[in-house]
């Protein structure tokens, strides 16, 4: 990865990028799908953070227009390829001689990430492996992209998102792509939860082969499965199944371990021919402490009893809103959008009618940003939650929220 040409690509794009948001924010016209076309076609072909930032905000499909939305959220499944022969270089530095431990390795990738692409392998005892490679250069670019990004995400301020807000995401942005580039530790990440979840008959974890771990190269048995992204033409059965599945892992891991999978995007997660829920990349995890959690809790429950001094004095509590003048009527308005997936009874995820009213409300926030602001040591949790709440949507779930949630407010009230 050669630094120089790489700044001079990522300083082009985020210029194209201002020149569009700034078209939108003055009224003009904007062809986003042009601009999503753009960005996916040099950024899937750089990699690193700033294509990490995109597939972040193409989780976010209900701020985002969604011609650029669908446009970025390629980047979670067709990034362009790194080819064989520089994949090849780093595992040969890693293991040396490839041919004394595999019998073969498929040169064409089944999943090109952001920090790495993934190749299917077989040992010579017969044993099908995948090895998640990290891009070569990729650690002597990272400060350099990160410092590239960094001015790009400066133009959050024409959304009028204050510099304290955009300086936190940046900083959980950076530290968790940091922690992403030693392998190791998700490896021992994948021992963990193989651990934690063994009871669970419905999660399936690949299992790491240490001695085959290095901090450029992730081994791990294969595991076989449909991607949650490909589900929506699944039968209703398993498509409700891995919903329920994945709504009882959420809770568990928040409300049992204090720990959260924070990379929700599609492709990390599947489904097997058993209809198990498969959980495959352990590259982000966060610590989500209980005294943040109870908080959050409080402001869902003012939500949901659609009381909106109640949910601005939640939102204080979080450190979220800043200024003066607590947005009374977005605050009614955004509880009467949600409140709906929480009634008693199977709420439907696939109704468009919810969706379509948090998309209405979108540009009513994004005008309110001088505040209401998403709590700064909160960002990352919203942003997993959110992500997970899409792939709900993607799944068409049909959850009952109610009987689920009434024991988390009430395990919230005993944390105070």
């Amino acid at each position: 990865m050669r630094e120089r040409g790489r700044t001079r690509r990522l300083l082009g794009l985020g210029a194209r990028t201002g020149s569009a948001m700034l078209r939108s924010r003055l009224g003009g016209e904007t062809n986003w799908r042009a601009l999503g076309e753009a960005l996916f076609d040099g950024l899937s072909e750089l990699k690193g953070p700033a294509m990490k930032l995109a597939q972040i905000m193409a989780q976010w499909d209900d701020v985002l227009p969604p011609d650029l939305a669908n446009e970025l959220a390629r980047l979670q499944r067709q990034a362009e390829p790194m080819p064989w022969s520089d994949i090849r270089e780093t595992l040969v530095a890693e293991y040396g001689n490839l041919e004394d431990i595999f019998s073969h390795i498929e040169t064409v990738p089944f999943a090109s990430a952001s920090m790495g692409q993934v190749h299917k392998a077989v040992t010579h005892d017969g044993e099908t492996l995948v090895l998640k490679v990290q891009y070569p250069g990729l650690r002597e670019v990272l400060e350099s992209d990160l410092a590239q990004v960094k001015r790009m995400m400066r133009l959050g301020r024409w959304l009028r998102v204050p510099q304290v807000r955009l300086d936190a995401l940046f900083e959980e942005l950076a530290e968790s792509l940091r922690g992403e580039l030693d392998y190791r530790a998700e490896a021992d990440a994948l021992e963990r939860y193989r651990q934690r979840y063994a009871h669970c008959e419905w999660l399936v974890i690949p299992e790491p082969r240490q001695a085959l771990c290095t901090s450029r190269v992730l081994a791990m048995t294969f595991v076989d499965g449909v991607p949650l992204r490909d589900l929506e033409a699944a039968p209703d059965a398993q498509r409700q199944a891995i919903a329920s599945h994945l709504a009882d892992w959420l809770t568990e891991e928040l409300f049992t371990h204090g720990e959260l999978h924070a990379d929700p995007h599609a492709g990390n997660f599947a489904s097997d021919e058993q209809g198990r829920l498969i959980l495959y990349d352990l590259g982000a995890v966060i610590p989500v402490p209980p005294a943040r959690l109870a908080t959050m809790l409080d402001l869902l429950e003012a939500t949901l009893a659609q009381d909106p001094m109640a949910m601005d004095t939640a939102l204080l509590a979080l450190g979220g809103r800043q200024g003066e003048g607590a947005p009374l009527a977005l605050y009614r308005e955004s509880a009467a959008a949600v409140a709906p997936l929480f009634e008693p009874g199977i709420q439907d995820f696939g109704d468009v009618r919810v969706h379509r009213r948090l998309r209405e409300l979108s540009p009513r926030v994004w005008a309110a940003m001088d505040r209401i602001q998403p709590p700064a040591d909160t960002l990352l949790l919203s942003r997993t939650l959110n992500g997970h709440y899409w792939n709900l949507v993607r799944l068409g779930a049909r959850l009952d929220m109610h009987a689920r949630t009434q024991p988390l407010l009430a395990w919230a009230k005993r944390q105070h």
